[in-house]
């Protein structure tokens, strides 16, 4: 029945027109419409000659005046039974002559507040909303304006919603939530059920006279009168029900109301309230056909809360859309560990265990990052997520099963790892859940999802076995599930001789300590000791019952001293609370010389090593001890540090390892470490040692040269002092980007120190606080002085000048000795240029500040060195020398090698010959290790040319690194030497990288001879080399990198321990390791990075392809299940590159390939010609390459991580979609074909709306439309919708206009 139809139906009389309130244009117009009506004109005819005389007055259409006109024609008292105008109304409207929208606006705020006194109004109006709701005008600007401002007073739309409203497409969304509030809260009103809304939404249903109940008695009056207008009054909710459920089940009316669902969630959470607020109130009285109504408009409101487009799946871009929204993670999971689409956690993870460069952001705070993207990504639930983080973490420590030997960090950092820092990661996972306020349901999915991982975890047998240092740890936490489950069961059996029975023990494995780091960090309770085959069903009597019961840290509780056996079991045995620890604390600052420390070495023993559930205390503690308070009692001009000399001794020796300085780094402390130490090395560098103390440095662990040495030596290796300041400055180094700096270091620790609210009001800070290099007179001059190369002639130096008399009297030092021995040449006479002569007397190394020292040494290795090469100083004596100064001094070790760093960049020196006379000779192993590097190489797909010695000729090496090798071979490899070797070791090895070829293979041979058991270390190591400046090894091992972990035809084996390996080095006759590990261990080193970006772009289309080029068939059948298939390819091998390409260059990396990378690859030709599914399949992986490097560095959610800049995303991201949006739009030419194109561009739209919707909402608005109507023209309209709904407000108008062109 048309509206005309039921105009007839439901009024009638005749009714005169209101002539007031109207202006002279429709007064024309009026007179035009009763000229019609006493005519009897049909409607059709009223429609032209109204239509042609606003035409004659020169308006367009639509015309506002002529809407304003009938609405208040038929809302006048005298008209409202006048089916003519009604039937005018219809005709106007589908004739466009009115605005659709402006009139149903007009209509809402007038006939909905007197529904009950003028039913037949209402029920039209319903019907015209029916048709007419959805239909939206193409408004001129001529009329746009008037309008707008029509519609926005008539609903009170800027009032209501607290916005401007100056876009028509903003208006029609508005208007449209406000039509369905409207006809909520009329139903609700005649229901008789009245709720408050907070919005202001319900005040259009209130009229003006509202309050005036004699109108509304009188007009009730009249109602009672005719039965005819009762029943239409009483009908008029369900006929309201109906229009609502018809209108919010278009899809038009779903996609606006979504926009005020994502952009004005409270409102929208109005409407839920008020639908839930029916449905509890009068559901269940209502008849089946009204219950029927009210379902279908409540489905049809939840439905907007989680509605998902129809991507065009007739198409391949669509296909594949559909499968990686639909990607999940399969149940089943293979021996090698998860599917492959949790592989970034394995090589962050890895990446995080490269002792070579340390990372100022914790590692808890990446991890957990990395958590919440990969969740994300891969589309999986929490369960599945912590599942896959669980089983890399054990593969990181099963690695480790069959170590290299070397000064490299080992099986500590690896477990601290597993059970401090992937527990903590995970409790800030659930805490910035919680903080963010997250619905209750998502946080309990959240911990369920850890419960459940971890029981899954016990049927993973192989990975929780534990290693064997750990096997009593394992044993004892076993043996604590087990007691507190027999002592809960004796309880609840009322047993009166219940006690803990220590002597239970059950076999132990990784899970049992798994479990009890989530325990102590709470995010487990002991209820976990009561699932399915969590204690061993075969329980038996513990040997070492009795050391459980008496814990040494009991009795250090209880008030024992700490003498020396009680010392010697805290140091094995780590603390479990933070109260022992506290305790510790107290003791290294109050108690007594001897216990302070005791103090600090039992702080630095088990408790930091293998305290793995307190482990976060353990190095904010060792923090505190390194930066202790300022007494309240202290006065002088001392450094109160120097009355610490015992606990600063005892910890700088404690934290020297290489294991306790990555602990310390895994947990971010890096930036608090240096500035502890700056003030230390800045006061014992300033004092004089005494004269007893000074002589034998090495051997006196408590002297002023062994503290300051200590902590400079600690210091210098928190970044790369040896490196020349240029090779510093190349972007895209690590995980934030480029080398670490002191400067960087002391800026971020002062950031963290303003932004920390911990320190209590009124506590006398120490020194510590200064953390600008300016605060450091002394270190800052070092500083300086070491970037410049420190390696300056001496001719420019007077003899007065203080720095040449102290290297004078440091070079007749070394000579005396040398005349001593009888070792120095004949010709010892001294040119003009010299610090010394031969006739100086023998005399003690001078005992100066350390400062002053390091400021001599670069010129005594300038005289020494010069002599050597002249034939004047022996090699055997110049090696002598360097030892003898750094045995009085070991900072001395740090400017030899700066200087000898400096010089050998320099190239001027000659070579020497390491034939075993003057220097030591490698030829002894040197074939042998040029063999196993080539077969470790070879194994990974690298091939490099041999040494190629050339037949008898000696090896040859710069002078200065003949110097340096030759002084490092001469150390001991002690345990109390490995702060020196820790410092050594990285400058060595980069120092013989900038020499020739061979120079790496010599200097590892030599060292080879002297630690046998480093072998495969050294040797591993040294094939490192040849990826540092040569560019093809680095694609080969790329390569091999890819074929490891996605396979090849002929591959047997692929997945994570392919790529990583089982072990890091196989077993055989020749060190093996797999080509990610090796990858990872040399991607820091490579001097320019910029090119791995080409390299892993070709490699992901080419793998991504692999199975679409078939070599049986020119393409593959475009099926959806080997279509399937194709993008689960290409999504892991854009999985892989986006990880290898984060870690070999961090945010930098990461910025150029958004930056050029991808544009060049998007301009450039393609040579390779492949079948219509290869291209798309080429365009889905590089734009999953782009989403998932993003995402890596960038994050997914709201907030960027405070560590990737976050400022960059919203350039670089930025940049990027407005540079797509050129090409869209035409105004860019490109080379890639169309089908690659567009793939490229569907695929990356759809990644970024689902994964990271909060980028699109910090892309420009020009960029979203100009997408939006590429991606609308080449039949991705949901998309294109979809695209701009993330967009925000400032998009909404461009969704209306793509809306409108749904059918």
């Amino acid at each position: 029945m048309t509206v005309e139809t039921k105009a007839e139906a439901i009024t009638n009389g005749e009714p005169k027109p209101n002539m007031s309130t109207i202006n002279e244009f429709q007064n024309l117009l009026l007179e035009t419409m009763k000229g019609c009506e006493q005519r009897g004109e049909p409607v059709i005819v009223w429609t032209m000659e109204v239509a042609h005389c606003i035409d004659e007055a020169g308006l367009g259409f639509p015309s506002s005046d002529l809407g304003i006109l009938i609405v208040s024609l038929l809302t006048d008292a005298s008209n409202l039974h006048k089916p003519s105008l009604w039937k005018f109304l219809d005709q106007a409207l589908s004739s466009s002559l009115v605005s659709r929208i402006h009139v149903l606006s007009l209509l809402t705020s007038r006939v909905i507040p007197k529904r009950n006194t003028q039913p037949q109004s209402y029920r039209l109006y319903l019907e015209l909303l029916r048709i007419y709701g959805l239909v939206f005008d193409a408004l001129g600007e001529e009329s746009c304006g008037e309008i707008l401002k029509s519609i926005d007073l008539a609903l009170k739309l800027s009032q209501t919603y607290k916005t401007q409203v100056v876009e028509l497409g903003h208006a029609i969304v508005l208007w449209l939530f406000s039509i369905v509030s409207a006809l909520v809260d009329s139903i609700l009103s005649d229901l008789g059920l009245h709720v408050t809304s907070k919005d202001g939404t319900s005040e259009l249903i209130k009229g003006e006279d509202s309050g005036n109940m004699d109108i509304d008695f009188q007009d009730s009056e009249i109602l009672q009168t005719n039965g005819h207008c009762e029943n239409i009054r009483r009908l008029n909710w369900h006929v309201a029900l109906d229009v609502l459920g018809q209108i919010i089940e278009n899809k038009k009316a779903i996609v606006l109301l979504r926009l005020v669902h994502l952009n004005m969630p409270e409102t929208f959470n109005g409407l839920i309230q008020k639908m839930n607020f029916l449905e509890s109130h009068k559901l269940v009285s209502l008849k089946l056909e009204s219950k029927q109504l009210f379902v279908r408009a409540s489905t049809n409101i939840q439905r907007i809360l989680n509605f998902e487009y129809e991507l065009n799946k007739r198409k391949m871009v669509g296909m594949l859309t559909c499968i990686q929204s639909c990607y999940r993670i399969p149940s089943c999971y293979s021996g090698s560990g998860l599917s492959a689409c949790w592989i970034p956690f394995d090589i962050c993870m890895e990446n995080a265990m490269n002792g070579r460069q340390f990372s100022v952001t914790s590692s808890i705070d990446v991890f957990a990052e990395t958590i919440k993207t990969l969740q994300v990504l891969n589309c999986a639930s929490w369960e599945e997520t912590f599942l896959a983080l669980w089983l890399s973490s054990l593969r990181l420590v099963q690695r480790e099963r069959d170590p290299l030997e070397g000064p490299i960090p080992h099986l500590e950092s690896r477990l601290c790892i597993l059970l401090s820092i992937t527990p903590l990661a995970i409790a800030l996972v659930l805490k910035d859940d919680a903080v963010q306020c997250c619905q209750e349901s998502d946080h309990t999915s959240r911990k369920n999802g850890l419960v459940s991982s971890l029981q899954i975890l016990g049927q993973y047998t192989d990975l929780l076995c534990p290693p064997t240092s750990i096997v009593n740890a394992a044993n004892s936490a076993a043996s604590k599930a087990t007691n507190f489950s027999y002592n809960a069961k004796t309880m609840k059996d009322d047993r009166g001789d219940s006690h803990i029975d220590t002597s239970l023990a059950a076999g132990g494995d990784m899970r049992h300590l798994i479990v009890e780091a989530c325990i102590a960090r709470k995010l487990l309770d002991t209820s976990a000791y009561f699932w399915c085959d969590y204690i061993s069903a075969s329980v038996t009597p513990s040997p070492n019952h009795l050391s459980l019961e008496r814990s040494p840290w009991l009795e250090f509780m209880g008030g024992s001293p700490l003498t020396g056996p009680l010392v010697d079991e805290l140091m094995e045995v780590p603390a479990s609370s933070l109260e022992e620890i506290e305790k510790l604390h107290h003791v290294a600052l109050n108690g007594s010389l001897e216990e302070k420390s005791a103090a600090a070495k039992i702080v630095c023993g088990a408790s930091l090593s293998s305290g793995w559930n307190i482990q976060e205390h353990v190095v904010r503690l060792i923090v505190k001890l390194l930066s202790p308070p300022i007494p309240p009692n202290h006065t002088g001009v001392r450094s109160h540090l120097v009355d610490h000399m015992p606990v600063l001794s005892a910890i700088l020796f404690g934290v020297s390892s290489v294991d306790t300085v990555h602990i310390l780094s895994l947990h971010g402390m890096m930036p608090e470490v240096a500035a502890a130490l700056t003030p230390i090395c800045e006061t014992y560098g300033s004092l004089v040692p005494q004269t007893s103390s000074h002589k034998t440095s090495l051997s006196n662990t408590s002297s002023i040269y062994m503290i300051f040495s200590s902590a400079f030596l600690l210091l210098l290796r928190l970044w790369k002092f040896y490196q020349p300041l240029l090779e510093q400055c190349i972007p895209g180094r690590g995980t934030i980007g480029g080398e670490l700096t002191l400067e960087y270091l002391l800026i971020l620790c002062d950031r963290r120190i303003q932004s920390d609210n911990s320190v209590t009001a009124g506590e006398k800070v120490g020194s510590d606080t200064k953390s600008h290099l300016d605060s450091y007179p002394k270190l800052r001059a070092w500083y300086c002085h070491n970037r410049l190369s420190v390696a300056s002639t001496d001719s420019g130096l007077s003899t007065g000048n203080p720095v040449h008399q102290v290297a004078n009297k440091i070079l007749s030092t070394l000579y005396g000795k040398m005349t001593k021995t009888g070792t120095v040449s004949g010709d010892t006479s001294v040119s003009s240029g010299s610090l010394a002569s031969s006739e100086e007397d023998v005399c003690e190394m001078p005992v100066l500040p350390a400062w002053d020292m390091l400021e001599a040494i670069p010129f005594v290795l300038e005289a020494i060195l010069t002599a050597c090469a002249h034939g004047r100083l022996s090699s055997r004596d110049l090696t002598t020398g360097l030892r003898d100064i750094v045995d009085f001094l070991p900072a001395s070790l740090a400017a030899i090698i700066s200087y000898f760093s400096a010089e050998i960049t320099r190239g001027i020196w000659k070579p020497v010959d390491m034939d075993g006379i003057d220097w030591p000779s490698p030829a002894g192993n040197l074939a042998s290790i040029d063999a196993e590097i080539k077969e470790i190489l070879a194994a990974v797909g690298v091939n490099v040319p041999s040494c190629s010695f050339g037949g008898s000729l000696p090896a040859k090496l710069p002078l200065p690194m003949a110097a340096l090798v030759s002084l490092t071979i001469t150390f001991k490899l002690d345990k109390s030497l490995e702060y020196i070797l820790a410092v050594t070791g990285p400058a060595m090895e980069r120092c013989a990288s900038a020499c020739s070829w061979p120079s790496m293979p010599i200097v590892s041979s030599l060292w080879v001879q002297k630690v046998r058991r480093w072998h495969d270390f050294i040797v591993v190591s040294c094939s490192r080399s040849v990826f540092i400046k040569n560019q093809e090894p680095v694609s080969q091992l790329l390569r091999s990198c890819f074929t490891a972990f996605l396979g090849s035809y002929n591959s047997k084996q692929t997945g994570v321990n392919s790529l990583l390996g089982t072990y890091i080095s196989s077993p055989g006759l020749y060190p093996r390791v797999s080509p990610g590990f090796l990858y990872l261990r040399t991607c820091r080193s490579i001097h320019n990075v910029q090119y791995i970006n080409n390299v892993i772009i070709k490699l992901v289309v080419e793998f991504s392809r692999s199975l679409v080029a078939n070599k049986g068939s020119p393409r593959l059948k475009s099926t959806e299940a080997s279509f399937a298939i194709a993008a689960v390819k290409a999504r892991e091998a854009a999985m892989l590159g986006s990880s290898l390409l984060c870690v070999s260059g961090g945010v930098q990396l990461v910025q150029e390939l958004y930056q050029d990378s991808i544009v060049n690859w998007l301009l450039s030709s393609r040579d390779v010609h492949t079948g219509t599914v290869g291209r798309v399949i080429e365009g889905y992986a590089v734009a999953c390459l782009m989403v998932f490097s993003g995402a890596s560095i960038w994050g997914v959610m709201e907030r960027a991580p405070s560590w990737s800049m976050s400022r960059n995303r919203l350039k670089f991201v930025s940049d990027h979609m407005d540079f797509v949006g050129s090409v869209v739009d035409g105004n860019v030419w490109i080379g890639r074909d169309m089908i690659t194109w567009r793939a490229y561009v569907s695929c990356l739209v759809d990644l970024v709306v689902r994964f990271a919707p909060f980028w699109v909402m910090e892309l420009k608005r020009e960029t979203l439309v100009k997408l939006a109507k590429g991606l609308s023209g080449w039949g991705q309209l949901d998309l294109a919708i979809l695209l701009l709904e993330k967009g925000g407000k400032k998009v909404m108008g461009s969704v209306v206009e793509l809306v409108s062109t749904i059918s």
